[in-house]
């Protein structure tokens, strides 16, 4: 398969944000789409609709809309990347460049807490973001969350958003 540079979306966030979901880097089908999490068989939006309490046929803009409403910003750990598939494992590790999360954060100061949708965001931003913050930044909560991923197949949906919900949607209760 042809190695690729792939570069992430801008954020998803409302200035009064208090919660950011971090994916690693879109997928394929994200990226030619333009949307975030947009595989079919992506748990995310089946997710974050049960959480958040609104309908999962609703269009992506209105997703995204119920997303912010419910103080959650979207973006990802990655701004840009090579890659030769979907998958994180398939990323070159001399090619990866975060995005400026000294700059989000200062602009969005609700944040408290940052979710991580599987193991590759929480280690990349744990290891490439979080030493690199600024003192102010040092109260945020992290957390990783199972990846809402086809590719994890080894959780249900179920247990998937089991998981989400004991974390986020207690949070946001």
């Amino acid at each position: 398969m042809t190695v690729a540079n792939v570069s992430s979306f801008l954020p998803v966030a409302r200035k009064d944000a208090r919660v950011l979901i971090l994916g690693s880097m879109p997928g394929i089908a994200s990226l030619e789409a333009q949307r975030y999490y947009a595989h079919p068989r992506n748990a995310f939006w089946p997710i974050l609709a049960d959480i958040c309490g609104f309908d999962r046929e609703l269009g992506y803009e209105q997703r995204l809309e119920q997303v912010q409403r419910a103080g959650i910003a979207l973006w990802d750990v990655l701004a840009s990347c090579a890659r030769s598939g979907s998958l994180d494992s398939d990323i070159e590790a001399a090619s990866i460049r975060t995005n400026d999360f000294a700059g989000f954060f200062a602009s969005h100061p609700c944040v408290s807490h940052v979710f991580c949708n599987g193991g590759t965001a929480f280690q990349m931003f744990r290891k490439r973001v979080v030493p690199d913050l600024p003192e102010q930044c040092a109260e945020l909560r992290v957390r990783q969350l199972p990846s809402s991923s086809p590719a994890h197949a080894s959780m249900s949906l179920k247990q998937k958003r089991d998981a989400w919900f004991g974390e986020l949607g207690q949070l946001l209760q």
